[in-house]
């Protein structure tokens, strides 16, 4: 099942976080945040990896209280957009994500490459802490 929410208020145009059970593009990603006022572009992709806690896996299944995970990912964009002077867009995966995928992908661009990188940071750091997605199963 996707979820899309609505822009916040320091977005241009367009959808700008999303979570999803479909599979990640970064480069739509980076094509939301471009612009000609933007000199950099800073990209995290978090990938699912072979082991989880010293075991083999394949995949991980991802769930989330999509609501407030939605929620709590546009105020977290809002947040860092509101720090510092970047167009940010967010995606996160839900259901089942095999070894090799990205689970979370973020694109950050600003008009110098400080600004993208810190403001990236931030927003992965605030989701791990802060956001209601969580890992139920690794297969």
């Amino acid at each position: 099942m996707e979820t899309k929410s609505r822009s916040f208020p320091l977005s241009a145009e367009g959808d700008f976080v999303r979570l999803t059970d479909k599979p990640l593009d970064l480069q739509v990603l980076i094509d939301k945040v471009r612009g000609s006022q933007y000199g950099a572009v800073t990209t995290f992709c978090g990938y699912v990896r072979d082991t989880e806690e010293g075991r083999p896996i394949q995949s991980i299944l991802y769930q989330a209280y999509s609501e407030m995970a939605i929620q709590e990912m546009n105020q977290i964009v809002w947040e860092a957009q509101a720090r510092w002077p970047v167009r940010i867009a967010l995606e996160h995966r839900t259901g089942k994500v095999a070894v090799g995928e990205p689970s979370v992908i973020i694109a950050s661009a600003g008009e110098h490459r400080q600004e993208a990188f810190d403001a990236c940071q931030y927003v992965i750091n605030e989701l791990k802490s802060r956001v209601p997605i969580w890992k139920v199963r690794y297969e």
